[in-house]
């Protein structure tokens, strides 16, 4: 009975071991000296991305089509002692995403990782080429949001730093023999490709 007690006891420190690493409890700066560039990142999921791969210790990239959402987010995330520089860019330009590009190489000799927050929302396809104005009044409204969570059967929508973890634990060591996986970040909604 003792010797069952004893091994208990050193599984359990064994798994809290475990547990603790996994969390990142034990390790500091996963992504620390990488580089990472993040288009669309000045407020939403790509503000949120570029703030959490900034706080695993990536030096970031932001860009944003305004340069006052741009110089509004480096302030931010400066401020909260993050490694972070930006510029305008509007992706749909190619001279936009080259001199993005080149900020990066210039500043930090390369980029490791590329988040394009470019991705369209399928109940909003046809507003693709609206303004940051009509999209914030769409997400913000009431009505649209009831909708959507009726409509894909959910209790709540989810916050853009939901997301975020997702995309830092993709971009780290801790996903290196992940490959060709999608990852559903839907809090439980029906998803299909």
């Amino acid at each position: 009975m003792q010797k069952a007690g004893l091994l208990l006891g050193g599984c359990a420190r064994v798994w809290k071991s475990v547990r603790m690493a996994s969390s990142g409890v034990t390790r500091r700066n996963p992504l620390e000296n990488k580089v990472a560039l993040v288009t669309a990142s000045t407020d939403g999921i790509g503000f949120a991305i570029a703030r959490r791969l900034a706080q695993d210790g990536a030096h970031v990239v932001i860009s944003s089509r305004k340069q006052q959402n741009v110089d509004k987010a480096v302030n931010i995330l400066q401020g909260e002692g993050l490694s972070v520089t930006g510029t305008v860019c509007h992706v749909g330009k190619a001279e936009d995403r080259e001199r993005l590009v080149a900020m990066a190489v210039k500043l930090h000799g390369g980029i490791d990782i590329l988040v394009s927050n470019a991705a369209v929302n399928p109940f909003f396809g046809h507003l693709l080429d609206a303004t940051e104005e009509v999209w914030d009044k769409l997400w913000k409204d009431k009505a649209t949001e009831d909708s959507m969570k009726e409509s894909m059967h959910i209790r709540r929508l989810g916050e853009p730093e939901e997301c975020a973890g997702i995309v830092a634990f993709m971009c780290s060591e801790d996903a290196s023999y992940i490959t060709g996986e999608t990852v559903v970040v839907g809090g439980g909604t029906p998803s299909r490709l």
